[in-house]
This record gives C-alpha cells, structure tokens and sequence, in this order.
C-alpha cells in the first residue's frame, strides 16, 4: 500500500473538471487526482497523502494535503454507491471541517448539494458515517461549532448596533451595551450548547434596550 509521496511538482492541470498534477519522484513521473488545483513553483517539493486503486486496466493516485483529509476520502468510499469521483466532487467543493460540520448538525442540504450526491445517497453517508466522523473529529467539530456560532452571533450584534443606532442612541452608550452583550453570550464551551440555544435579533434588541434603560 502506498500511504503518501514526496517529490518535485511537474505541473497541474483540469481535465473534465478533474484536477491533475505530476510529480517527479526518483525519476518516476506520477500522476495524481487532487480534489483541488495545487499551484506550485517547478521543481518544488511536494507531499501528498495518497489513496491508490488499482482496476485490470488501470492505476490510480488520489492525493491530499493532509492524513485526515485522505482517511476521510477512504471512509467515503465504504459507503455503498459512492466512488472515487463523487468523494472527489464533496472535497473540491468543501473542506473536510465544512462536512464535519455538516455530519455533526444534521445538515444534509450541505452534502446533497454536491454533484452526484442525492436525497438517497446523502441518507445512507448520514446513517453510515455520522456517528463515527462525529467520534473520530470531536475536538474538531467543536471548534468549528464555536467559530461559526461566533460568527452568527457577531453578525447579529452588527443588526442590533444599527438598530439602535437608528433609535438616536449615543455611540458611547451603544458600545457599552453591546460590549455587555458579549460578555452575557460568550460561546467558550460548545460542548454545552445547541444551535438553538443562540439568541435571536429580537431577543438581543430586547436585552439591549433593558440595558440602556438602566444606564
């Protein structure tokens, strides 16, 4: 089993939507599918993680940045109905921490959005990986929790910063409410929180006009 390689980058190209590229190791030029274009200088030395098939009629090289990224491509292909070609279509259009999210938060709109994938197919890489890519990427899939809900909740702060500002409010009483706002919905443990537990805009206007009555 061929596990990863390391080499001088040739040259990359896009076939039928397919990424391509070439590397020269000990005189042997391999040539491998990424799930996305790598632009490298000539001659630069280049490591992927691989995933090899070998078919009577031909070999193939699967190539990946990283360990996770390849284990997670070999996991894909134990599901019954997918292939090579549709678990290279879910990397080349998200990263492996957009599909741990995906798996861990039920949302199967994300993964059947992918070309090839559907209602069907996204069920059974719901049913048959979910569990295990949720145990597996723990420590992952929180943090990625907390970035995005950081995200959402920065978001919603900004609505409630123009609302008020809207409402005439001064500027200085305005920041110190929403820095008091942060303070109350601080996401550092996501293990114990849910997406629903995040605060809607009406909520966090409501909160923040009870804490500019008090000023």
């Amino acid at each position: 089993m061929i596990s990863w390689i390391k080499g001088e980058f040739i040259c990359s190209w896009l076939n039928n939507q397919k990424n391509f590229l070439l590397i020269n190791c000990h005189g042997l030029g391999y040539e491998i599918q990424t799930p996305y274009l790598i632009d490298k200088d000539l001659n630069e030395q280049l490591t992927l993680w691989l995933h090899y098939i070998k078919r009577e009629d031909s070999d193939s090289f699967y190539g990946f940045k990283n360990k996770e990224e390849r284990d997670f491509f070999r996991d894909l292909l134990n599901v019954k109905g997918i292939g090579p070609q549709i678990g290279m279509a879910l990397f080349n259009k998200y990263s492996l921490n957009d599909v741990i999210y995906a798996l861990s938060t039920d949302n199967r709109k994300l993964i059947n959005a992918v070309p090839g994938i559907g209602q069907k197919m996204t069920e059974r890489i719901f049913l048959e990986l979910r569990n295990k890519i949720i145990s597996k990427y723990k420590s992952r899939q929180i943090n990625n929790y907390v970035l995005k809900n950081k995200d959402e909740l920065e978001t919603l702060f900004e609505d409630v910063k123009i609302a008020l500002n809207s409402l005439d409010y001064s500027k200085k009483d305005i920041k110190t409410t929403i820095t008091s706002l942060l303070s109350e919905y601080r996401i550092d443990d996501a293990s114990n929180r849910k997406p629903q537990n995040l605060p809607t805009f009406e909520e966090l206007l409501k909160r923040s006009l009870s804490l500019l009555e008090k000023n």
